[in-house]
């Protein structure tokens, strides 16, 4: 099916917004209204003593019964009908398992292509399969009005479509820690063409280069950067979630091996014990939060380690 003919995620929504704000703006201003009205016509020094003796009127009993029923249930109807819609995924939509953790985010295609921003096609649905490392995170795009919960060892996804290119705000909507805030990435929106490129672009990027080719050197900034390590670790020698990296090769860091407290250097060997069993020797001083990276290759450590010794 077309992606033109699709109620997308924002047609779902933003109808059932609107219609249920409409309905509360006409209950607002008619009551408010209704209020100041009686509040001047009926104040005590025009009425001072009571001009009726009505009871009880069965008709204004039934209307006001009625009527928020009939609006709640068209509410429920209205949103019902929309969350279906977020929840039915369009055949042929392509898959991306989003991995979500303290504190960036990280995006896997069916080529197996990794990538620290969503790319996407313009006018092809996409359904992201959400993952989450360590906490409760939220996968939030109000641009495309999705926003699922990512819990650990829970199976979640949601699905959108981008209908004209451009790049859109993600953000994690649930407080996950310290470096929350700065969990931010995009959604870039390409044409299908130029998306089309940008996923065969795989050798050229050093993964999973073709037969007979050489990989190319990882970038140990750019890894760091699509981990999150830049999200606890800084390079100016600030306090973070974890140790900055300015300036820590080579030097004695006080760690906790169990309860064992113990002096090493932060040499080669010991970043690399880090990165592959974070929580096995912890930095005096930090807590034991950092999550693990199976998906690392040798290649791909000894880059990160290589970057780290590079911060001065």
């Amino acid at each position: 099916m077309d992606a033109t003919h699709l109620i997308t995620t924002t047609e779902a929504i933003d109808p059932v917004f609107m219609f249920i704000f409409g309905v509360s703006l006409v209950l607002l201003l008619g009551i408010a209204t209704t209020m100041v009205v009686f509040v001047i016509r009926y104040r005590r020094s025009r009425s001072p003593e009571p001009t009726s003796n009505v009871e009880s009127n069965v008709w204004l009993e039934i209307v006001w019964t009625a009527l928020p029923c009939v609006l709640v249930m068209a509410m429920f109807f209205y949103g019902w009908s929309g969350y279906l819609a977020l929840r039915n995924v369009p055949k042929g939509a392509m898959e991306v398992t989003v991995t979500a953790r303290q504190w960036s985010w990280s995006f896997t295609y069916p080529n197996g292509k990794t990538s620290n921003k969503l790319y996407v096609a313009v006018n092809k649905p996409v359904k992201v399969e959400l993952v989450s490392r360590d906490v409760i995170h939220g996968f939030y795009l109000p641009a495309f009005r999705v926003k699922r919960d990512v819990v650990p060892g829970m199976k979640n996804y949601a699905w959108f479509v981008a209908t004209k290119p451009g790049s859109y705000d993600l953000f994690c909507s649930q407080y996950c820690g310290t470096g929350h805030s700065a969990m931010i990435t995009t959604v870039e929106a390409l044409p299908e063409a130029e998306f089309a490129a940008w996923l065969g672009q795989r050798a050229a990027n050093g993964e999973h280069p073709g037969h007979g080719a050489a990989p190319a050197k990882r970038d140990g900034r750019k890894l760091a950067q699509e981990k999150g390590c830049l999200g606890c670790h800084s390079l100016d020698g600030s306090r973070g979630a974890g140790p900055t990296f300015k300036g820590l090769f080579g030097t004695q860091v006080t760690v906790l091996k169990g309860k064992t407290r113990t002096t090493v250097t932060a040499d080669v060997g010991y970043l690399r014990e880090c990165i592959r069993k974070p929580n096995t020797q912890v930095l005096e001083g930090f807590q034991p939060i950092m999550p693990t990276y199976p998906e690392l290759s040798d290649d791909d450590v000894t880059a990160l380690v290589e970057f780290i010794e590079g911060v001065k």
